[in-house]
């Protein structure tokens, strides 16, 4: 048997005995009549961090625990172990059970819709298994490192290149007979550096990260990369303060389209707390926009065949021709909201933005003059309101072109017009995030500069 057989016969076997913990779990739970959900993750794998071309950290992680939920009608209690003996595992149970004899009842409380229960799980090819040992992936940082120094004289200092390797079991199981598991992996490899001039510092990062190793990027790809951005910032300017167009490159763009998904949440319905109230079936952006989930795409890191109530994830659109086709619910924020559950215990899985320009040499010449936006600071997003204001940091733009960067500057305005005022949306897709959308032009932004 090779090694690549072995470790996946070892996680195979895990994956077995995490399956009989969760269903004995279940069991006592039944016992002492209530229903139970039951979950439990275990992660194993290496992190391999280096600074200066020395090896600065080697780490061997195993982590995981069994997390249980048990309802005695609409009273709920949780508790976890890290222990999966049986008799850890009935402490556990018993000390849900107490406490869920001290909460209050609550009518949307309960496991969610047998119905809606992914028995069928799909698999989809989240696990690719890969032997690495530490001198190889020591290799890797180096290499990462190495090509970042050695790009140019201008790189002074180097906040280090890191290299992990992770695998992992998750298996979830409740009282509707679901017990369902599937094995995964994730690899990534990143690096930051510090680049100078006239005595002025600036940093960035770049990183790649896949389920299978084979689909990174290559070391001097990172590398490079982290230093052509560093080297990008240097000998910043200031601008005044103007209304004007603004593109959120796609790295940052994934967290506008991020605020949207809060704001549709059920978590920040039912609780009143979003700008969206009650725009299920409105036009909130424009015609040509759409956005779908597709959780069922394989090999893809937000790729899931059910969320973390069990429930069968599924083909959805989110945005069509502008208008918000459904919520994200969970079936406790479902039931508060009188719905069902949309499969979003958890949160979101692959939303694809749809583009409809170019790439961002596209859209610059779309806008012609105005900000491109590299980087954001701050928690400036309040989404409850909408009101938009943080820090940011990017490009200058002149007839289509980058002029030079600008700091020391804050964007603001306000989602609901953000989200309507948005006239392209590039085909540079990144696919790093949960969200994976290109670049995003906004017709207009408040600018706070000098």
């Amino acid at each position: 048997m090779t090694t690549k057989q072995n470790s996946t016969a070892l996680l195979k076997q895990q994956e077995q005995i995490l399956q009989e913990a969760v269903s004995y779990a279940i069991e006592i739970a039944t016992q002492a009549g209530a229903t139970a959900e039951v979950a439990v993750t275990k992660v194993s794998g290496l992190s391999v961090s280096t600074r200066l071309q020395e090896i600065e950290n080697v780490e061997f992680n195993n982590d995981g625990a069994l997390g249980i939920s048990v309802y005695l009608g609409n009273q709920k209690g949780n508790a976890s172990t890290s222990d999966l003996s049986h008799a850890a595992i009935k402490n556990a149970v018993d000390s849900a059970l107490a406490i869920a004899k001290y909460t209050s009842p609550d009518a949307c409380a309960g496991l969610a819709d047998k119905e809606l229960m992914a028995f069928d799980a799909p698999d989809l090819a989240l696990y690719h298994e890969f032997d690495i040992d530490v001198d190889h992936a020591v290799s890797l940082a180096l290499q990462t490192e190495k090509a970042a120094l050695d790009y140019d004289k201008r790189i002074v200092n180097s906040e280090g290149a890191t290299f992990n390797s992770h695998t992992g079991v998750r298996v979830y199981g409740n009282s509707h007979g679901m017990l369902q598991s599937y094995l995964s992996s994730r690899y990534s490899l990143s690096c930051s550096v510090i680049a100078s001039s006239n005595e002025q510092l600036e940093r960035d990062y770049e990183y790649t990260v896949a389920r299978n190793i084979q689909e990174l990027e290559s070391a001097v790809w990172v590398g490079e990369n982290s230093a052509k951005k560093a080297l990008s910032h240097l000998q910043p300017r200031k601008i005044p303060t103007q209304e004007a167009p603004v593109i959120f490159m796609n790295s940052v763009a994934t967290g506008l389209i991020g605020h949207l998904a809060t704001a549709i949440s059920g978590g920040s319905l039912y609780r009143n707390s979003s700008f969206l109230l009650d725009h299920l079936g409105k036009k909130i952006l424009p015609d040509w926009f759409h956005i779908s989930e597709r959780p069922h795409l394989i090999g893809k890191l937000a790729s899931t065949p059910f969320d973390s109530e069990g429930v069968r994830t599924k083909n959805l659109e989110i945005i069509e021709q502008g208008i918000l086709q459904t919520y994200l619910l969970t079936s406790y924020s479902g039931r508060k909201l009188g719905m069902q559950s949309t499969g979003h215990a958890g949160g979101i899985h692959n939303w694809l933005v749809k583009p409809n320009s170019q790439n961002l040499t596209a859209l610059l010449q779309e806008m012609g003059t105005g900000l491109l936006v590299t980087d954001l600071m701050g928690q400036g997003v309040n989404i409850i309101t909408g009101d938009y204001s943080r820090g940011a940091f990017g490009f200058w733009i002149e007839n289509g072109e980058i002029q030079y960067p600008v700091s020391e500057i804050t964007i603001a305005g306000q989602l609901k017009d953000m989200f309507a005022n948005i006239i392209a949306v590039g085909n540079d897709i990144e696919y790093r995030s949960n969200i994976q959308t290109g670049s995003i032009l906004l017709e207009k932004m408040k600018i706070s500069g000098s």
